[in-house]
């Protein structure tokens, strides 16, 4: 049956579901490639709680859909801004999630990497920040997991310039028990992070984030960039030392930045590879076999899609990555924690299900459709 869906313009316009869902199979870790998806959380709906008060997790939900990308080879990021860090998502919240599902991934032989950052400190001296990561990295190493080494909100307010973030990061890599993924994440993802580094010019913050690198690089696996801007990547990882591995964060150019050219490529760690999980892993598993062009003719196409869950305020992406979660079956509810299953607007969702829709998506097709169909009743669109 034909859906009417709402356009930003206020109007409604008809589209007619996809029959049939995109032929994918799960499949082992990749060869070509290190690809981690961060991976959201599922709220527990029936929990009697308040979009500011403790995040109430739905953990069964939460740790299915980790063995759903662990089974198609994809790695999980997680505790990471996808899963709603400092979002909904407090410090307590996320110590149980890395604990949870480093467990889950040692019993399913899945990798996993874990956001160690100081959001249990709202403000503080570069010392009680250097402190507030350690109580996170210790958690993080004691579960057994990889440590991504997230900004912090606290450090960008409290350092006076570059040496503190010099001085912090270098006693963390110092004392890390094994590498730790570096994460650089721009403002557009989280505007307390403005002028991270020490300075607001990026060329500058550059060489800053470089001299970390190239200070301890036997204890950096690899640096997470999350700046939407391709060329300032590729020219990153062309001086990153040898060994150090550069994970595109790039939700908007990620294709072009995985597929690389005759001087490189980057891994990847991308919210984006929520949704696109299996369609992902195929694309992947192509690139594998020296098939570019197969790859890129999988991956190309969910661009516009993911352009769309991340456009501005990017940071409210994961309304989008949860509503598709549920249209896939993947929950069995769109609610949040911290109540940002309404950040945002009805046509923006209506577009998000039309465009996974078109490419293939969801498992279920009709599950998927009759969901969007519940979703706009109870916004008022009569079908």
């Amino acid at each position: 049956m034909t859906l009417r869906l709402p356009d930003a313009r206020g109007g409604l316009r008809a589209y007619e579901p996809r029959a049939e869902p995109l032929a994918v199979t799960a499949g082992t870790p990749f060869t070509s490639r290190t690809v981690f998806s961060a991976a959201h959380v599922v709220a527990d709906p029936f929990a009697d709680t308040t979009p500011d008060g403790p995040a109430a997790v739905d953990w069964d939900a939460t740790l299915a859909f980790r063995r759903h990308l662990w089974s198609h080879g994809l790695g999980v990021a997680e505790a990471m801004d996808t899963a709603q860090r400092g979002m909904g998502l407090d410090w307590a919240g996320a110590a149980e999630l890395i604990r949870r599902s480093a467990a889950e991934a040692r019993s399913v032989g899945g990798r996993i990497a874990c956001g160690v950052g100081t959001d249990q400190l709202a403000a503080g001296t570069p010392a009680e920040v250097r402190a507030a990561y350690e109580e996170q990295l210790a958690v993080v190493e004691e579960s057994g997991a990889q440590a991504i080494l997230m900004a912090s909100r606290a450090l960008c307010a409290a350092a006076s310039g570059p040496d503190d973030y010099l001085e912090v990061y270098g006693h963390l890599l110092r004392q890390a028990a094994e590498p730790m993924v570096l994460h650089w994440l721009g403002p557009m993802f989280d505007p307390a992070l403005e002028g991270y580094w020490g300075t607001p010019d990026l060329d500058a913050a550059t060489e800053v984030f470089l001299e970390v690198v190239a200070a301890h690089p036997d204890k950096v696996d690899g640096i997470k960039v999350s700046l939407l801007d391709a060329g300032r990547e590729v020219a990153l990882r062309r001086r990153l030392p040898d060994g150090v591995r550069c994970y595109t964060g790039d939700d908007f150019h990620y294709p072009e930045l995985i597929a690389g050219d005759d001087r490189g490529f980057s891994h990847a760690l991308l919210g984006v590879f929520d949704p696109l999980g299996p369609l992902a892993a195929r694309a992947v598993r192509a690139l594998d076999t020296g098939d570019v062009t197969g790859f890129r003719a999988l991956l190309d196409p969910t661009v516009d899609l993911s352009r769309h869950l991340f456009q501005a305020p990017t940071r409210f992406y994961k309304t989008g990555v949860v509503l598709l979660a549920w249209l896939a079956g993947h929950q069995s509810h769109f609610t949040m924690v911290g109540g940002l299953q309404s950040a945002r607007s009805l046509p923006h969702l209506a577009r998000a299900y039309e465009l996974a829709d078109g490419l293939g998506l969801f498992p279920d097709p009709k599950l998927a459709e009759d969901r969007m169909r519940t979703l706009l009743s109870l916004h008022g669109v009569d079908q």
